[in-house]
């Protein structure tokens, strides 16, 4: 049974850094790409961050570029997502998936609609001002 879950999570105040982590375990994730898409309530999931299989390819979304840095241990099969900085427009669940088409990012809003994938229940990263 694969499982995918994420860690990290919580109430931080603007400014902090939080990291977010994501082991995957029943399943080999080291040959596919990886990503943190995230959801507000009452919007559709969009992508946040994405990583090849390799941990040397990566992509964000600009909103998120220069504050954002994923990257992975694939020994531990385990994606992370580090934010710095971090401000109101930031809260939301953050969830881990396994592209398991895909061993480099496809096309980056693509992310949260594709198929053939594994995800987490996601943890809620909530920041208050």
């Amino acid at each position: 049974q694969v499982q995918v879950v994420e860690s990290g999570g919580g109430l931080v105040q603007a400014g902090r850094s939080l990291r977010l982590s994501c082991p995957v375990s029943g399943f080999n994730s080291g040959d596919k790409a990886m990503a943190w898409p995230c959801q507000v309530p009452g919007k559709e999931r969009e992508g946040v961050a994405c990583i090849d299989y390799s941990g040397e390819s990566t992509s964000y979304a600009d909103s998120v570029k220069g504050r954002f840095a994923i990257s992975r241990h694939n020994a531990k099969r385990t994606l992370y997502l580090e934010i710095n900085n971090l401000k109101s427009e930031d809260t939301a669940m953050y969830v881990c998936v396994v592209l398991t088409m895909y061993g480099y990012c496809p096309e980056f809003k693509k992310i949260p609609s594709l198929a053939h994938t594994y995800w987490g229940q996601g943890t809620q990263v909530t920041v208050s001002s």
